[in-house]
């Protein structure tokens, strides 16, 4: 009955959320609200002293192991994968700041006193699971096309990329691979953990809604991948420094557009304040 729960929440017959079409406006208004956030908590010192050390510790792995030096750019690209469950903290926060009350950064733990914590965590198992299949895709199709043989350094790793035919043949089918990975995220996460934070619907029941949500608004999701791709890619540049205020803004607007998103769950369905 816990693993049911987990999956199909804590109804016997849970009603399934109402989805709404949205437009690029939306986008525009969840973004504002979620830069509103991040100046009202400054959530980015939060971030600050978790993404260094997880950078730091990635980074000097490859930096020690020359056969890992090709994930270096699946691995950053990859960041993607698991933003959603980097970001359920500042869901939290956002959360508590629609509801008017007071916040703080100790509120982002608030999250582990959920009711749909089980399901929560399930999601993260899974999107853990992408993440790791697109690692080891991307080391398998770097040695379909260079073999098992690994260049010394970063600056030969780039030469042999972008200055080969075989380096071409890597970065076209490496991000065709990377964008059909992208979409799977998107579709099962776009709005499923703000769902979950937001009502205890389960596991399935937050993936089919967020499925649902991009099937009915595929050009504007598609914009919102992109702007989360790109808002990535700039803070990832300057050594990683830019994800700092980046991923604490891509997540307190996400929360603003799951709202914009689904219709409000009647006052018996929403999770009593914590």
């Amino acid at each position: 009955m816990a693993n049911f729960h987990i999956v199909a929440g804590a109804s016997e017959a849970p009603a399934h959320p109402v989805v709404r079409k949205i437009t690029p406006a939306d986008l525009k208004e969840a973004l504002a609200k979620g830069f509103d956030d991040f100046w009202a908590m400054p959530s980015h010192l939060v971030f600050l002293g978790l993404i260094y050390p997880v950078v730091g510790v990635c980074l000097a792995a490859l930096t020690f192991s020359n056969d890992a030096l090709p994930l270096l750019y699946p691995l950053a690209s990859g960041f993607a994968l698991i933003g959603p469950i980097a970001g359920i903290g500042l869901y939290e926060i956002s959360r508590r700041r629609e509801l008017g009350l007071s916040t703080s950064w100790q509120d982002a733990f608030n999250v582990l006193k959920s009711p749909s914590i089980p399901s929560i965590l399930a999601l993260g198992v899974l999107l853990l699971v992408i993440f790791l299949t697109w690692l080891t895709t991307a080391r398998l199709l770097y040695q379909s096309i260079f073999g098992y043989a690994v260049p010394d350094t970063y600056a030969g790793l780039i030469n042999q990329v972008l200055t080969t035919p075989e380096g071409m043949q890597l970065i076209i089918w490496g991000n065709i691979l990377g964008f059909v990975f992208a979409v799977a995220v998107l579709s099962i996460s776009v709005i499923s953990f703000p769902l979950l934070l937001d009502r205890d619907v389960g596991a399935a029941v937050a993936v089919y809604t967020s499925v649902k949500a991009v099937a009915m608004n595929p050009l504007t999701m598609a914009l919102w991948g992109i702007i989360v791709a790109a808002a990535l890619l700039v803070g990832s540049i300057p050594l990683f420094v830019g994800l700092a205020i980046v991923m604490p803004v891509l997540g307190h607007a996400t929360w603003h557009l799951y709202r914009r998103v689904v219709e409000p769950p009647h006052p018996d369905d929403a999770h009593p304040v914590r």
